[in-house]
């Protein structure tokens, strides 16, 4: 006789909240530019993600917490290159904000989705990611992020 395994239980909320939408762009300093000079938004953190191969940048949107991610490629061979490759500069995924990534990823694979990690990886601000694969989720790259406790600044 098979054991049977309860079903995770179900936060209220998978998302609480669009933490980012991430733009793909073949230079981020040119792309910060247009963003400061067109639309007036100012950058709240930029770093380097080795592991991820990007130079990043999160720009906020007006007086809210709401941001824009801009993705430049450290490399011809990391995901952002390929991405503009195929793709040109432009929408490159889109991220809700998680309170507990492993849980919620255990929670989709139950329903049957596939993410791209097995355990979740560092993102931007030491927070903690995974991803949603798009042909699952509509053709979206979703990104799923636990936000750090302490953010690197």
């Amino acid at each position: 006789m098979a054991l049977m395994t309860a079903p995770l239980s179900v936060p209220e909320h998978l998302f609480i909240a669009i933490d980012h939408v991430g733009i793909a762009v073949p230079d981020l300093d040119e792309a910060i530019a247009f963003y400061r000079d067109n639309f007036s938004m100012t950058v709240r953190h930029e770093e380097v993600n080795e592991a991820q191969g990007v130079r990043e940048a999160m720009v906020g949107v007006g007086d809210t917490d709401s941001c824009i991610q801009l993705l430049a490629p450290l490399n011809s061979e990391s995901t952002i290159a390929k991405f503009l490759d195929r793709s040109g500069p432009g929408l490159q995924q889109l991220a809700y904000r998680v309170t507990d990534v492993e849980k919620v990823s255990a929670i989709l694979r139950e329903r049957g989705l596939r993410l791209l990690y097995d355990e979740p990886r560092r993102g931007t601000s030491n927070s903690r990611i995974n991803f949603i694969h798009p042909k699952d989720a509509g053709g979206v790259l979703v990104e799923l992020v636990e936000p750090a406790a302490q953010p690197a600044h």
